[in-house]
């Protein structure tokens, strides 16, 4: 527990802690607020909306949704969800976990990008995908309380993330242009992410 402020503490499961590690390795202070922020909003949206959830599942796969974009696993040729997918696979087959939730773990950070995730097909899959539209591109804000929004924001601030993030994207896109970070951009993702509403809560 980081964080002892009602609705802000994280998992602390060994393989909970070594996921944050991994994030904080690999990624700016900005990308790892924004991981945390993502886990944080996506547990609430759970908890508000009832719906059941696999509390560290959400976390480690919250923690490393967005490593294929950091150079050390970035793929020459595969989009970034898919290389973050099998990065996690190997992290969570380190630690221990069964196959099949090894397996859980990749296509919840793959269905990220989705438009959208059926919950009941889907839970974990389902609240990081609506968490990281938040996040990045201030998508659907009502559904959250607005002092759980701001007490997040408060603990793990957005700091340079419109500028980190969209240079990622923007390489990605620049090296593999048929891949979901360009899509993303030619859909008006600066836009939606320089006007995301959370910064001025």
């Amino acid at each position: 527990m980081e964080n002892p402020e009602a609705g802000l503490a994280l998992p602390t499961t060994p393989a909970a802690l070594a996921a944050l590690e991994v994030a904080r390795e690999y990624h700016s202070p900005s990308l790892v607020n924004h991981c945390i922020r993502s886990y944080l909003f996506a547990a609430e949206l759970g908890r508000t909306t009832g719906l059941p959830f696999d509390d560290e599942l959400l976390f480690v796969a919250s923690m490393l949704h967005d490593i294929g974009l950091a150079d050390a696993f970035d793929h020459p040729t595969t989009t970034f969800e898919v290389s973050g997918g099998d990065v996690a696979e190997v992290f969570t087959t380190a630690a221990g976990w069964p196959r099949s939730r090894r397996a859980r773990t990749a296509a919840i950070i793959v269905a990220h990008m989705a438009d959208t995730v059926d919950p009941a097909l889907d839970p974990e899959g389902h609240l990081l995908c609506e968490s990281t539209g938040l996040d990045i591109s201030g998508r659907a804000p009502h559904r959250w309380p607005t002092p759980h929004l701001q007490a997040v924001l408060r603990a793990y601030p957005r700091l340079t993330l419109p500028t980190d993030f969209l240079t990622c994207f923007t390489a990605q896109a620049t090296r593999k242009p048929t891949t979901s970070p360009a899509a993303a951009l030619a859909s008006g993702l600066p836009s939606r992410l320089t006007a995301n509403p959370l910064d001025t809560l």
